[in-house]
């Protein structure tokens, strides 16, 4: 029989100043944080991608107070990858404004903007719905997959060393893009999540082919309490003889960046281990949930 533990964690502090991830209790057996810097971002970026032809306009363009880009390179990228090395995942509080949040979440029905639409209940995947987007991608979402991709890069390259992967992934995105592209996956990912009362998503994993990045993104765009009430993020985590399953509340624009599949964990006996994450939406209870899923890897 597996034990199964369960911890609620606290929402991070929200103190002046940029966001940084939210400290961390020490685990005995942790995985040292190794620092996870790696190859630097453009010093040019934040400005290229905040200028005037990237403004964003219900979701098209950049709102004048998009400050995502900045956000991202001057978040604590070692005290970051601590968090996933520790629990699979990890936060940076208000990466997009409530406007750009609430552009992004009015967008849902747009439908040129979208290659698909999958209602949960008819593939047994839950009770909610989603759109994937189809390239190409509006210029917000195309910028924050560029831009967090690289910080997340080194990690993954860690990651596949310490489990004996042998899967190398390039430092720029496009790069990577390339090799899924070349071997079939070539449907864009990224994608809008809408629940109601009464829906929820099943525990899973975001897989579509051979090349998969092991760390993507989620942004809640609608405001907990305000639009709805339930839907918190739920994660798992599944070793030989255990389970533990973590709660993780989220503010609107809270960006959260978790395990796709498989993350490194201490051995009990020393060395690593491959530890099974999954990720799911417990059950709305009231009013209307968006989310945004950035994923790395394009689909077949």
């Amino acid at each position: 029989m597996q034990t199964i533990y369960a911890r609620w964690r606290q929402h991070p502090y929200r103190g002046p100043g940029p966001p940084v991830a939210a400290p961390r209790p020490a685990r005995k057996g942790r995985i040292r944080c190794i620092r996870a810097l790696g190859q630097q971002m453009d010093k040019g970026k934040p400005d290229q991608y905040e200028s005037d032809q990237y403004k964003m306009n219900n979701g098209k363009s950049a709102a004048p107070e998009a400050t995502y880009a900045a956000t991202i390179n001057n978040a604590d990228w070692q005290a970051l990858e601590c968090s996933l090395n520790d629990y699979g995942n990890a936060i940076v509080p208000g990466l997009l404004s409530p406007a750009q949040c609430e552009a992004l979440a009015a967008g849902y029905d747009r439908e040129q903007d979208y290659r698909s639409r999958i209602v949960m209940a008819r593939h047994g995947f839950g009770r909610g719905e989603y759109k994937y987007f189809a390239y190409p991608l509006p210029a917000l979402l195309d910028q924050l997959r560029h831009l967090l991709y690289p910080h997340l890069a080194p990690i993954a390259n860690r990651w596949s060393r310490q489990l004996n992967m042998n899967v190398h992934f390039p430092p720029a995105l496009d790069t990577f893009l390339d090799q899924c592209h070349a071997a079939g996956q070539m449907r864009p990912t990224p994608l809008i999540l809408q629940y109601g009362p009464g829906d929820y998503n099943c525990l899973h994993q975001d897989l579509y082919g051979e090349h998969v990045f092991p760390l993507q993104v989620a942004i809640l765009l609608s405001a907990p309490d305000r639009d709805f009430t339930g839907g918190q993020f739920v994660m798992t985590e599944t070793a030989a003889a255990s389970q533990r399953a973590e709660v993780i509340p989220l503010q609107q624009g809270d960006a959260l960046i978790f395990t796709v599949n498989h993350r490194p964990a201490p051995g009990k006996r020393g060395g690593t281990r491959k530890v099974a994450m999954r990720h799911g939406v417990s059950l709305v209870h009231s009013g209307r949930r968006h989310t945004l899923g950035v994923i790395f890897h394009d689909a077949r």
